[in-house]
């Protein structure tokens, strides 16, 4: 087990160093780079002498015989050598990407260009809707489906299984975002009831209100967002178990369980249970994981909540390289170290399965 776990954390390092070299090199082709919008920017301004250059992180004053800015003339060789000098540009494309990965290695992420921010401070800012959404989308999802999916199995080909199966497999036929959209026309003061909020997971007055206040506004800002990436989600999970546990109730030891005289509970808890529920819950560490870094870029525009998906968005729109490329090494290891977890979650749910044979 030992040298499996460390065979794969060795394995990690060049899968994770090949994602971050084809990423790099994809945005080497990307027009309109950091170095291009800030010229776009400057020249965009070029009505007279005196005026503001808003550069993202501040205001440069420029003139006709500025630092940085030669009017209409455009930006001559020198100023454009400080440009890239500024952005990490001046260097050959190999040396920045050994140099970007030694630092990554050190954990440091850089700053923004877009945002003005260090990259880790900008995302733990957007933590807190991400966690909401993922963590709740994700207990929701394996506290209903496991106890629906093993009712169904069950109860497979009753009317309570075909009922519960043609509601999920329309929620999963309905795309998140349209949900929202209806949720939002419904409850959310479009055309009928005025009921929950459409910004942000608090109100502006939160800080000022009591402890309970404050859980009960956290929870009435997420029931919309919750509901609308929780839905979809509900099918797959729900017809995993159930298909998992049908394929185990028709196996022989558990038709010698029932000759035996054991009562259905106890076949389909004791003995069932234990080999059905293999596949749902090994993939529990990675979800588990995961829930605290996901984001939805539709759910969260729609419901106007700052969070990891339209930061993901608008860096990869603002062609932010550093928030870009630093988020997608962490959430990289993030996601190999949650295969790892997965795969010896099998040993730790079925002791009988042994790493042994591929060592």
């Amino acid at each position: 087990m030992a040298s499996y776990i460390l065979r794969r954390i060795l394995l990690m390092i060049p899968t994770l160093i090949g994602i971050m070299l084809v990423t790099f090199v994809v945005t080497q082709f990307v027009p309109g780079g950091p170095v291009e919008r800030m010229i776009a920017e400057m020249e965009g301004h070029t009505s007279g002498e005196g005026r503001g250059i808003g550069t993202g992180g501040g205001e440069v004053r420029a003139s006709k015989s500025g630092d940085i800015y030669q009017g209409a003339q455009g930006l001559d060789q020198e100023r454009l050598d400080k440009l890239n000098k500024l952005y990490g540009f001046d260097k050959p494309p190999a040396v920045r990407f050994i140099t970007m990965m030694k630092n990554y290695f050190m954990l440091d992420f850089g700053e923004s260009y877009y945002h003005r921010k260090s990259v880790v401070g900008l995302v733990i800012s957007k933590l807190p809707v991400s966690m909401s959404l993922g963590l709740w989308t994700f207990l929701i999802v394996y506290c209903t489906c496991i106890p629906l999916g093993i009712s169904k199995a069950v109860n497979s080909g009753s009317r309570f299984d075909v009922i519960s199966s043609s509601f999920i497999l329309i929620g999963y036929a309905i795309p998140g975002f349209v949900l929202a959209i209806l949720l939002i026309v419904l409850f959310g003061g479009g055309s009928f009831w005025s009921i929950f909020p459409l910004r942000d997971i608090v109100s502006d007055n939160w800080s000022e209100l009591s402890l309970i206040d404050k859980i009960l506004d956290y929870l009435w800002h997420m029931v919309l967002p919750i509901i609308s990436s929780t839905v979809g989600s509900l099918a797959v999970m729900t017809l995993l178990t159930k298909n998992s546990f049908l394929e185990e109730i028709h196996k022989q030891y558990v038709l010698t369980a029932r000759a035996k005289g054991l009562s259905e509970n106890s076949v389909l808890y004791k003995h069932v249970f234990r080999n059905a529920i293999i596949p749902i819950i090994t993939g529990f560490p990675g979800s588990f994981i995961t829930a605290f870094f996901t984001g939805s870029l539709l759910i969260e525009t729609i419901f106007s909540l700052d969070g990891l998906g339209l930061l993901g968005y608008q860096s990869v729109m603002n062609r932010d390289y550093p928030v870009v490329l630093g988020t997608l090494f962490f959430f990289t290891i993030i996601g190999l170290i949650s295969r790892l977890l997965s795969d010896l979650s099998y040993v730790v749910v079925d002791p009988r399965i042994s790493f042994e044979s591929v060592e």
